[in-house]
C-alpha cells in the first residue's frame, strides 16, 4: 500500500479538454495526470484541479460526476458577503476535476475577455474562484499540502493564503508553487478596483505598488517556489528585455527560480494511432506520412505529386509567435517552389497577409483562420518543416508534436525552442533540426534555405535527421513531472521552516 504523501492542488483558469485557449491547458492536463501516475510515495493519490465552469466548458458524462456541492463562498460583490458556489466533482482521466461553477462569473461569451477587451471585473472574477477552491478545501477538512498556481489567474492563491486563510489549518499552510506559462499576461489591477479583491489600497498584499496589484506578481512574490516552462526562459526571463517588468521581482527569489522544461503527452499525441491522419506511421515504418503528406495538399487544393517543401504553422495570431515575418517571407519561400498551410486566429493584423496570399496563390498558399484539431494533426503529420520564428517562447508544444510526427522543426533560438531543437548544422550527427538567431525575416529565410537543400539532397542523411527527431523523448512521466515533484518537496520543505 502506497504512503501517505503530498496533498497536491492545481490552481488553473484552463485544462484540456474542457476549457482551452492555449498551451498552458495543455500543460495542466499532462501533468496532473502524469503526476498522479507516477509510483512516488510523494503523492498523496490524485491531484485536485480546480477550473472554472466556463459557458463553453462541455457538460461532463453523468458517470463521470463524483459529487455536486454547494458552499457559501466570501464574496466582496455580495449584498451578504457570501455567495453560494457549486463545486462538481468530475473523474478526469487521472485526476479530479472540480469545476467552480458561479454563473455571474462565468456564464459569458469569453473566458477572460470579449471582442471589447478583458472584462473590467477579472479581479472579481478569478478572485471569487480561488476563494471557491479554497472554501472546497476546507469544507473537506484534508490539509493541503501544495497550491500549484498557474498563471496571474491563480495569482489571488497568494494574497488570500497568506492574509484571510494565514491561520486556517487545512489550506493556512500549504506551500505555494507559481509556474509561469508567459510573463507577458499579468492582471494587473488598479487601486480603484481593489475592492474586487476584498482589499483596500491601504491593505498590504504580495504584488501590490502605489497604483494596485499585479496578480502575477503576487503569485510570484508569495511563493515559495517559482518556475518557469522551460531553462532558457527562465534565463530570458531575469532580463528586462523579456522579463516584462517582472525581472527585479524573479532576481529576488534567487535559486527559488528556475525553468522545467514542458513535456509532450505521448499517448495524445501519436501518429502510430491517429485517427485524424489518412495513414498511420511509426519511426519504424514511415510510409504513411508520405500517404498524409499528399492528403493534407488534397484537402487544401494543391497538387499533392509536387516536390516541392510544404511548410506548415499553427498558433495563436500574436506578435510574439513571428507570424509577420512569415508573412514577409513568404513571396520569396514561394519563389524558391515552397508551399504553406498555416492555421491560426486572433489579431486580424496578422491575419490580413495571409488573407491575401492565399487569395492571389491558392495552389501554393492555404490559410485556415479557425483552430481546428483535426486538421492541426494533419500538418503537424503533412508538411515537410514546421515553422516556429518566436520572438520569445517560454516552452512551445508545437516544435514538440512536430518532432513526434516526424516533421523537422525551424524554429528562432529562444526560450523553450532553444531547449528543444538542435541546429542540425551546428551539429551534424545530432541535430533535429534548423535554429537562427535574429528575429528577422532574413534569418528566416537563410534556415529555410538550409532545410530545403538538405531535403533536396535526399538520402541517408536526410533519413537519419527523420529518425532522429521521432526519436526525441519529451513524455511528462519521464522528464518534467519528476521535477515538480522535487520541487514541491522542496516548497513544502521550505515552508515549514518558515516561523
Amino acid at each position: 500500500m502506497r504512503a501517505v504523501g503530498f496533498r497536491v492542488v492545481f490552481l488553473s483558469s484552463e485544462c484540456e479538454p474542457w476549457a482551452k485557449t492555449g498551451g498552458l491547458a495543455d500543460v495542466v492536463d499532462a501533468l496532473a495526470r502524469a503526476i498522479g501516475g507516477l509510483a512516488d510515495d510523494a503523492i498523496d493519490g490524485q491531484v485536485d484541479v480546480f477550473l472554472p465552469r466556463y459557458r463553453g466548458v462541455p457538460d461532463p458524462r453523468p458517470d463521470a460526476v463524483l459529487a455536486e456541492t454547494t458552499i457559501p463562498v466570501p464574496d466582496p460583490r455580495a449584498r451578504t458577503g457570501s455567495s453560494d458556489v457549486t463545486i462538481i466533482d468530475v473523474a478526469a482521466d487521472g485526476y479530479r476535476l472540480r469545476l467552480v461553477d458561479h454563473p455571474p462569473a462565468f456564464d459569458r461569451a469569453g473566458y477572460y475577455g470579449d471582442t471589447a477587451g478583458d472584462y473590467a471585473d477579472n479581479a472579481w472574477r478569478f478572485g471569487l474562484y480561488v476563494r471557491a477552491s479554497l472554501e472546497a478545501l476546507r469544507a473537506e477538512g484534508r490539509p493541503v499540502d501544495v497550491l500549484h498556481a498557474h498563471d496571474w489567474q491563480a495569482g489571488p492563491a497568494g494574497i488570500f493564503r497568506d492574509g484571510s486563510y494565514r491561520d486556517d489549518p487545512i489550506v493556512g499552510q500549504a506551500a505555494l508553487v507559481t509556474t509561469l506559462h508567459n510573463l507577458a499576461y499579468h492582471g494587473w489591477t488598479w487601486n480603484a478596483d481593489l475592492p474586487q479583491l476584498g482589499l483596500r489600497p491601504g491593505d498590504q498584499a504580495p504584488g501590490q505598488n502605489a497604483d494596485g496589484i499585479d496578480l502575477l506578481a503576487a503569485g510570484i512574490e508569495a511563493a515559495e517556489i517559482v518556475n518557469t516552462v522551460s531553462p532558457t526562459y527562465a534565463r530570458e526571463a531575469l532580463t528586462p528585455e523579456i522579463g516584462m517588468g517582472l525581472d527585479g521581482l524573479l532576481r529576488s527569489k534567487g535559486d527559488r527560480f528556475f525553468g522545467i522544461l514542458n513535456g509532450l503527452d505521448n499517448a495524445l499525441w501519436d501518429p502510430a494511432d491517429d485517427p485524424a491522419l489518412a495513414a498511420v506511421y511509426s519511426r519504424g515504418d514511415r510510409a504513411g506520412k508520405g500517404v498524409s503528406r499528399a492528403d493534407l495538399l488534397t484537402r487544401n487544393e494543391m497538387d499533392p505529386v509536387d516536390r516541392g517543401p510544404v511548410i506548415g504553422m499553427i498558433g495563436r495570431l500574436d506578435p510574439q509567435k513571428g507570424f509577420d515575418l512569415l508573412a514577409e517571407a513568404t513571396p520569396a519561400l514561394l519563389e524558391r517552389g515552397a508551399r504553406l498551410v498555416v492555421q491560426g486566429a486572433g489579431d486580424p493584423a496578422l491575419a490580413d497577409p495571409f488573407r491575401e496570399l492565399a487569395s492571389a496563390s491558392p495552389d501554393k498558399v492555404a490559410f485556415i483562420e479557425r483552430f481546428d484539431r483535426d486538421m492541426a494533426r494533419r500538418i503537424y503529420a503533412g508538411a515537410d518543416f514546421f515553422v516556429m520564428p518566436s520572438r520569445f517562447e517560454p516552452s512551445g508544444q508545437g516544435q514538440m508534436i512536430a518532432m513526434r510526427y516526424g516533421t523537422p522543426p525551424i524554429v528562432r533560438r529562444t526560450g523553450g525552442l532553444a531547449d528543444t531543437v538542435v541546429d542540425i548544422t551546428r551539429q551534424p550527427g545530432s541535430g533535429t533540426g534548423f535554429v537562427f538567431e535574429g528575429a528577422t525575416t532574413e534569418a528566416l529565410l537563410a534556415a529555410c534555405d538550409r532545410a530545403f537543400e538538405l531535403r533536396a539532397t535526399g538520402g541517408m542523411v536526410w533519413d537519419r535527421l527523420i529518425d532522429r527527431v521521432m526519436a526525441v523523448d519529451f513524455d511528462w512521466s519521464t522528464g518534467p513531472a519528476p521535477r515538480y515533484i522535487e520541487a514541491y518537496k522542496r516548497a513544502v520543505a521550505i515552508r515549514r521552516s518558515t516561523p
